[in-house]
């Protein structure tokens, strides 16, 4: 176990993908299903800039997990969520509904250079920490074949911004400059960074 960091945290998210890079870096999780609130899922607010939804939305998770938490009178112990968005000339790129929608979003980013954000928040003893990590990418120009092939893979379904760097789209990827865990869907550096401060503001 990494030094400074609570020996149990619960992960307040479905992603398999945070699941795992949590499991890489030794952090001890619980995976925590919270019920999701009924409509769309985590929209965006009208006006509300993409630097500020992702941070908001990982927020609502944390508050909606400490809640959970109460009213299932369940152990207490420090709480993860985030969220990730892919963000182009400052829109948000969600998941796509289709591979009709991934072929679209898919040649959105084809060529051009878009950021990824994830914000993450702890929370514990009553106090909310947060961090957000900013990663810039850039795609490749795509061949009309290679959309058709990545939607074919059915990879993209449920990944913000059509696409999973850790898979088949890694050959899309030119260059990045920040965090590839982050890309992922849990930013580690920053998020060890976060636990630490958590742990040690409450000791």
């Amino acid at each position: 176990m990494l030094p400074g960091i609570p020996s149990s945290i619960y992960l307040a998210s479905a992603s398999p993908r945070r699941h795992e890079l949590l499991n890489q870096i030794g952090v001890p999780h619980e995976v925590l299903l919270v019920p999701t609130p009924p409509g769309e899922d985590e929209p965006q607010h009208p006006g509300e800039a993409a630097h500020v939804y992702v941070q908001r939305t990982a927020m609502d998770k944390a508050v909606r997990a400490n809640h959970f938490i109460e009213q299932q009178a369940l152990t207490q112990k420090p709480v993860l969520t985030a969220d990730t968005c892919v963000i182009l000339e400052g829109e948000v790129l969600g998941k796509p509904v289709d591979d009709a929608d991934t072929a679209r979003i898919l040649g959105l980013l084809s060529g051009k250079t878009h950021e990824v954000h994830t914000a993450i928040v702890v929370a514990w003893q009553g106090q909310y920490f947060t961090d957000v990590s900013i990663t810039r990418v850039s795609m490749k120009t795509l061949e009309p074949q290679e959309i058709k092939a990545y939607c074919a893979s059915q990879e993209g379904n449920g990944k913000a911004g059509a696409y999973g760097i850790q898979g088949l789209a890694s050959v899309f990827i030119e260059h990045i400059s920040g965090s590839y865990s982050g890309v992922m869907g849990l930013p580690l550096f920053e998020t060890c960074r976060l636990l630490r401060h958590a742990y040690s503001a409450s000791a």
